[in-house]
């Protein structure tokens, strides 16, 4: 079983490999038939990533977000599912030629990790497990979704001499709504990772790396939004905002981890 997992995992990221290469020469080329055929790579990729999560639950008989290997399948799934979504409700084929290698690339991190599916620490075993880390995955997905418009942005900006257009304000905005929700959920991840602590702990805070880290990267996205709400910033400033702000997450993500071991060092 564990033998057929683990083949399911790596021809997820085979495919996304592929999807990612094709949808890169076919935009290179301008082979609008090749990137069809890449968006039907990632599709695919994108439903064996779904039921190496689903399967691996099923045998760990439990939500397969324990430990670092788990939350960047999960995190590479739902980064795949964000633009999915972003693709379809805005047309937004653009977003591919930095999203497909992202989540190819996330995926590839994971490969790296220990994939053993052990039993959850006791300090996991709670009714706030799911809510948590499940808008976590979320949260960072929607973050790094809008980084990767945010480079596209600065790259159009650049080919069309600094002069605004249609398709950059789409992008600029597309980038403030993901924002937006990753923000409403890493609020839920803040305040939900507080209840757990107490009830875990018997403290609401602690200053633990990963807190502190969640709490500056909750800092930075909300600068993001008042700047834009309250000062009208939008554009460039912002696209390079979002760009930035993602290194936060990402050193959240894997820096805290590895460099800032604490209370959530769960391997």
């Amino acid at each position: 079983m564990i033998i057929m997992l683990n083949a399911v995992f790596f021809s997820t990221l085979a495919v996304y490999f592929l999807a990612s290469l094709m949808e890169f020469i076919g935009a290179l080329f301008k082979k609008s038939s090749l990137k069809k055929t890449a968006w039907i790579f990632f599709i695919f990729a994108f439903v064996l990533n779904t039921g190496y999560i689903v399967a691996r639950g099923i045998i760990a008989r439990r939500l397969p977000l324990a430990n670092q290997f788990e939350f960047s399948t999960a995190f590479a799934w739902g980064l795949a599912l964000m633009y999915i979504i972003t693709r379809i409700k805005f047309k937004a084929d653009w977003v591919s030629i930095i999203a497909m290698p992202a989540t190819f690339l996330l995926l590839s991190y994971a490969a790296l990790l220990p994939r053993e599916i052990t039993d959850l620490m006791p300090a996991l075993r709670s009714a706030w497990f799911s809510i948590h880390i499940g808008s976590a995955v979320f949260s960072y997905a929607a973050f790094a979704v809008s980084g990767c418009i945010g480079v596209i942005y600065l790259v159009r900006l650049k080919k069309s001499g600094q002069k605004q257009d249609g398709k950059l304000l789409q992008m600029d905005y597309m980038s403030y709504r993901l924002i937006a929700l990753g923000f409403l959920l890493l609020t839920v991840v803040i305040l939900s990772g507080c209840i757990w602590a107490e009830q875990a702990w018997s403290s609401f805070w602690t200053w633990d790396p990963k807190e502190t880290w969640a709490l500056i990267t909750w800092i930075i996205y909300a600068i993001y939004l008042h700047q834009r709400l309250r000062r009208n910033w939008s554009g460039k400033r912002m696209a390079i905002f979002a760009i930035a702000a993602v290194v936060i997450v990402l050193f959240t993500f894997i820096g805290v981890n590895t460099l800032l071991p604490g209370l959530h060092s769960y391997k």
